[in-house]
């Protein structure tokens, strides 16, 4: 049994059970290898009616990638680790995306980074009155990645740019409303649901649970952030910022500058590609440009550093401002890997 993991066949549900509450349920590369396998062997497996993803703990579904792991084998030179992470990850990610059986995610407290990878690529994603879903990799000069770049850009209007250059924090009722969940249902219902499912097999069970979610702050301001983040790259949008006196434009400027420029100019130019080509494999393969690079090239090591090694919260980035990102750079750390690309 890999450690922080529970997978097993329960009556006729395929079980996934995140179990480190004490890290936030955050991924191992050991972690999505598992899941990945159980997924290849549950989709032939005619006594697996459908998957149950959730999490032990309150506080998290899960809170990302165990990103401690990758900063101390890129401090000694092993940028190899992370590439092969990213890939095996991003491959577990891919197959759960085009798992041919009903998928239920039950996300409650924190899903960030690697767990809206694990829980936001199911086919029925359901959010309780604790859920906070958000994408902020941007902060430790990574960018959305595990097919995140896809996910916002299916979300209505530009809210696919500002949840991702901020990283702000949805709750249950902007999770639903920007498309990265599907159901409102109380976490105390969840027990018995997940009992339904394992005994029946009936994923509609899903469907006849669900309450009407909470209202959508996200949708309230769809208007405003519509029209600061259309622009075509990051400079584009800094100049409609600028004009824009309204607390949204303030609250998204000291968001925005608290990541990385190189990521936050990256992270624009992603989910525009991906809207262009609406699939999971080139969101996953043109983000693995990014982020095969982001040890060696990018922010990304000094991201962590900051946030949760020496924890002083004051990031020295490559650039010294969102403005200062020549479009060279953004084209350098995007463009194909050659025979290093991802290989689905």
């Amino acid at each position: 049994m890999t450690e922080g993991i529970e997978i097993r066949v329960e009556g006729c549900a395929g079980r996934i059970t995140l179990d480190r509450p004490q890290a936030l349920n955050a991924l191992s590369h050991d972690m999505c290898c598992a899941i990945d396998a159980a997924l290849i062997d549950w989709a032939e497996d005619e006594a697996v009616a459908l998957i149950v993803i959730d999490a032990v703990g309150d506080k998290a579904f899960c809170a990302g990638g165990d990103i401690a792991q990758m900063h101390a084998k890129g401090m000694a030179g092993d940028y190899d680790y992370g590439r092969r992470f990213w890939a095996d990850e991003y491959r577990m990610n891919a197959r759960l995306f085009h798992f041919p059986k009903p998928v239920v995610s039950l996300m409650q407290g924190f899903t960030m980074g690697g767990g809206v990878g694990v829980g936001c690529h199911a086919s029925h994603r359901v959010v309780c009155e604790t859920s906070q879903i958000a994408m902020p990799e941007c902060g430790i000069g990574l960018i959305p990645d595990v097919g995140g770049t896809l996910l916002l850009s299916r979300a209505p209007g530009r809210l696919g740019e500002y949840l991702g250059v901020t990283g702000a924090r949805m709750g249950p009722g902007d999770a639903i409303h920007a498309q990265f969940a599907d159901y409102y249902i109380p976490r105390s219902d969840w027990p018995a649901l997940i009992a339904t499912l394992c005994a029946t097999g009936d994923w509609e069970a899903v469907d006849r649970a669900a309450l009407p979610p909470p209202a959508s702050p996200l949708a309230a301001e769809q208007d405003g952030i519509d029209w600061i983040f259309a622009g075509e790259t990051i400079r584009d949008i800094l100049n409609v910022l600028r004009v824009t006196d309204s607390p949204l434009a303030a609250r998204a400027q000291q968001m925005m500058d608290r990541g990385s420029p190189l990521a936050v100019a990256c992270t624009i130019e992603l989910v525009h590609r991906a809207r262009l080509r609406d699939t999971i494999e080139n969101a996953l393969e043109q983000e693995y440009r990014f982020t095969a690079r982001a040890m060696e090239k990018g922010d990304f090591l000094e991201g962590i550093r900051a946030a949760i090694i020496d924890k002083d919260k004051s990031p020295k980035w490559r650039h010294e401002a969102l403005d200062a990102v020549p479009p060279a750079d953004v084209a350098g750390m995007l463009m194909p890997l050659g025979a290093q690309g991802l290989k689905l």
